[in-house]
């Protein structure tokens, strides 16, 4: 005996409307999307008449909503997923959904080695750098498919009896003897900043180091490394020379961006995410069309540039990055919203700081640079 229970009318005209459209939908789906608070319950229409009884009629919103969900729905979407991707599309998913998604990809985020909330800051990177130590999985600094560009870009003028590096670029960099981040290094490096919203300047001018193994000289790491001579009282400069505006775990403020960021600037934000995989991807194929043609051109200089810049850990990350997911384009799009917030709260208590430097070609990627000059924006 059959007992699932028949669609009512509503919910019909929502399954034909979807079937117009080529799509199949299910009274069983429609009740699912509406459980998980992506889809708004119908609303009383009325009575039949001639005493039948009243209807109920699905709301306009609904009509798109369905046929997205019945578009972007398949094996391995989890529905704070859709959500994420239906808010993406513009399509009004409720409010509190969206929020609930974003917070999600944020509670998402484990250390490695199994470090747990519970433990104090020490026990937890004690247990991140023990897992390291024992072959666990470290941080890819240099992806494949960047480090085949620049080795390209090597040999290119070493052909050409070019010395590259520039040798002009020696005289800028004050370091003799720099540090480079390991992969290990880099993973504890990570695991070390998103506890305690910190970072020691000399760490992040070893990672930039790192990032760039082939370069053998990194003038702007070395800006980074003299920052505490050049500005020796700086309100936004601890003690052990770590640059920080946050106290404590990450994640906390990144959950507070998720509750309290109005939907139109988390919208820019998701926006400028995806926009700068999209950078990312099509400056490294343009890159190694010019590199393969025997031809470097505007990309490849964008390339090296951007590779010696901030705009470089962009670039990286998103060649690490094999499948773009919704769950990293919401992740991206919050810390967007925190380096924002984070640039507004140096400038307050800095005043002066030269924010014209951030428009340097190269020096961000220009989504980024556009996201950080809303209205809103400290910039």
């Amino acid at each position: 005996m059959n007992l699932a229970k028949e669609p009512g009318r509503a919910d019909q005209q929502l399954i034909e409307h979807a079937r117009e459209h080529g799509l199949a939908v299910t009274g069983k789906q429609l009740s699912g999307w509406r459980r998980h608070g992506l889809l708004p319950a119908n609303v009383h229409g009325g009575g039949l008449g001639r005493g039948l009884g009243s209807t109920s009629q699905p709301v306009p919103d609904s009509f798109a909503l369905v046929l997205a969900l019945a578009r972007l729905s398949g094996r391995g979407k989890r529905p704070t997923d859709l959500a994420l991707l239906l808010f993406g599309e513009g399509l009004p998913v409720p409010e509190a959904t969206v929020r609930a998604a974003f917070r999600s990809t944020v509670d998402a985020v484990r250390l490695p080695g199994g470090a747990e909330s519970g433990q104090d800051l020490d026990e937890q990177l004690d247990a991140v750098d023990t897992y390291i130590a024992r072959g666990g999985q470290a941080a890819v600094m240099v992806p494949a498919r960047a480090r085949r560009v620049d080795e390209q870009i090597v040999g290119f003028f070493e052909s050409a009896g070019v010395p590259w590096p520039p040798a002009e670029l020696a005289q800028w960099d004050e370091n003799p003897s720099p540090e480079h981040l390991t992969p290990q290094g880099a993973a504890l490096f990570a695991a070390d900043a998103l506890l305690t919203g910190s970072a020691p300047l000399p760490r992040i001018a070893a990672l930039l180091r790192g990032m760039t193994p082939g370069l053998g000289v990194n003038p702007i790491a070395s800006l980074v490394e003299t920052t505490v001579r050049d500005v020796p009282d700086s309100p936004v400069i601890g003690p052990d020379d770590s640059l920080s505006t946050l106290t404590g775990d990450v994640r906390h403020s990144l959950h507070e961006l998720a509750a309290t960021t109005s939907p139109e600037d988390l919208g820019a934000a998701w926006r400028a995410a995806l926009d700068v995989r999209t950078w990312a991807l099509d400056l490294c194929a343009r890159a190694e069309e010019e590199l393969t043609a025997g031809t470097p051109g505007d990309a490849t200089t964008e390339w090296w540039i951007s590779r010696q810049l901030p705009a470089g850990i962009s670039l990286l990350e998103e060649l690490r990055t094999r499948e773009e997911k919704a769950s990293g384009t919401a992740l991206a799009a919050l810390g967007l919203l925190l380096q924002r917030e984070q640039l507004a709260a140096v400038d307050r208590l800095q005043p002066g700081c030269q924010w014209e430097l951030m428009q340097t070609p190269g020096f961000l990627p220009p989504p980024v640079r556009t996201f950080l000059t809303l209205p809103s924006a400290a910039l």
